[in-house]
């Protein structure tokens, strides 16, 4: 049985990939086919356009955080009822986790996931040479799956056609179309803030005229043709499979501050016999009551430091929960949320929710990127001791404390090793974000905990202990 997807892959970093990615996502939606989205690597933003533009979830997929079986299994699980899978590459398509093999680079991926690969490559100044550096990726797709190209950034229709001309001569691939160098609708530089813009719809007509563009350019049929391929099934033992029906609610903090979330990690959580209940910090919504678990994932409180420091509800019901013994698991936005305040690039600070000790200092140049391989330092609900996992980590700010709590785990990079992480009372906090399927037993311990301290509260009479209230 046959199944529809495709890869934009990028010569590097800047090539185009996320504008065909959204343009072609745009043009399909339009023509009526329901697209899902996928992207390579641990990126947050990207998603939050795919599913922008598709009405779907847009998924990860990374061949370093999980193992092979799994990322088979959720690209599986995302495509199911979609006509056709999109997947935004990662940087350069042989760029992953080492310099010496494909590993967690987009080529490995459209190994894996037998995916033809559509490369963007930019023909700003050059001709006949566009021909090279194509032949040079082919040489080393092992796989074989560069199945077309597309050029981008030609001055004119003429050039385009030299380079067409070119390219399939050599390489024996068809150019399935062009953008020009001059177009007017460009993607705003990436970064943070961007995110809620997209949530609130102001993106909308830029994602529209993009469909337009790929549709003006672009060899929609003849992709859809190339897309054809292989059907990858859902495992019938799969990870995501519901051991029982719910038994705790684990509480969510999910707004335009908070809304770094694998969708793999909540549907673990779910699996394992979590029911989640939403709620907005930056609406001054306290922690819901009769929850068991409490998680705050990453995202940009920073862009909303002084919103957030005058919800005092949230942070009262926060302070509460932890002092009551909630497990509370906190990544990178939500860590900082946590601390005792946050200092913008302009030297203004925030007061936070205040239960780590130390403050957040924002800084205009990047202080961590990168994967992270975990190993648990000391008894904790989410990462016991010796156990490993894996995520990454991405911020601009710095912690500093005088005085110190445990750290939580061993973190290994590219840069080293280090302890990092913060334990205090039931809270595990750091920079890091989990990706759950890495190691699935972090959501059953989540959840195991949950159960624990709910079977607590009801020892003591206090299951509806107050979270809400004035500070």
């Amino acid at each position: 049985m046959s199944q529809r997807r495709i890869m934009i892959a990028g010569t590097s970093s800047g090539a185009g990939k996320t504008t065909v990615t959204l343009g072609l996502m745009a043009a399909f939606h339009a023509r009526g086919r329901i697209v899902q989205g996928f992207k390579c690597g641990p990126d947050y933003i990207d998603p939050a356009y795919h599913t922008a533009v598709t009405g779907r979830p847009s998924r990860n997929l990374d061949s370093w955080m999980m193992d092979r079986e799994t990322v088979r299994e959720v690209y599986a699980r995302g495509a199911s009822g979609a006509e056709l899978s999109i997947m935004e590459g990662v940087m350069g398509y042989f760029d992953g986790r080492d310099p010496l093999t494909d590993e967690g680079s987009s080529a490995d991926l459209s190994a894996l996931l037998d995916c033809p690969v559509l490369l963007v490559v930019n023909c700003a100044s050059m001709a006949r040479s566009a021909a090279a550096i194509v032949k040079g990726f082919q040489a080393m797709d092992k796989a074989g799956k560069i199945a077309g190209v597309i050029a981008n950034r030609v001055g004119s229709e003429s050039h385009y056609q030299i380079v067409k001309a070119a390219i399939e001569q050599e390489c024996g691939l068809p150019v399935v179309g062009y953008l020009k160098k001059n177009i007017e609708v460009a993607i705003p530089e990436r970064h943070l803030g961007l995110v809620p813009s997209v949530e609130r719809g102001e993106l909308d007509e830029l994602f529209q005229e993009l469909g337009e563009l790929m549709t003006a350019t672009l060899d929609l049929d003849g992709i859809w043709k190339i897309a054809e391929t292989t059907k990858i099934k859902e495992k019938d033992a799969s990870i995501f499979a519901k051991d029982k029906a719910a038994t705790v609610k684990i509480a969510i903090a999910r707004d335009a501050a908070f809304n770094f979330y694998y969708e793999e990690n909540l549907e673990l959580l779910k699996a394992k016999g979590a029911e989640l209940s939403f709620f907005s910090p930056l609406a001054d919504e306290p922690v819901p009551q009769g929850v068991s678990g409490l998680y705050i994932g990453g995202g940009f409180p920073e862009e909303f430091a002084a919103r957030l420091a005058e919800n005092k509800k949230t942070k009262h019901s926060i302070r509460l929960a932890v002092q009551n013994g909630l497990p509370v698991l906190a990544e990178c936005g939500g860590f900082m949320y946590l601390t005792e305040s946050i200092e913008d690039t302009d030297g203004h600070i925030y007061p936070m929710v205040g239960v780590i000790p130390g403050k957040v200092k924002m800084q205009r140049k990047l202080a961590a990127l990168g994967y992270r391989e975990l190993t648990g330092l000391r008894p904790n609900f989410l990462l016991p001791v010796g156990e490993k996992a894996r995520g990454h980590e991405f911020h601009y700010s710095t912690f500093s404390t005088e005085d110190p709590l445990p750290t939580a785990w061993k973190s290994v990079g590219r840069r080293g090793e280090k302890e990092e992480g913060c334990l205090f009372n039931n809270v595990a906090a750091s920079y890091v974000h989990f990706h759950f399927a890495s190691s699935p037993e972090i959501a059953g311990r989540f959840v195991t905990a949950c159960e624990k301290y709910r079977e607590e509260q009801r020892a003591i009479g206090s299951e509806n202990y107050a979270l809400s209230g004035d500070a």
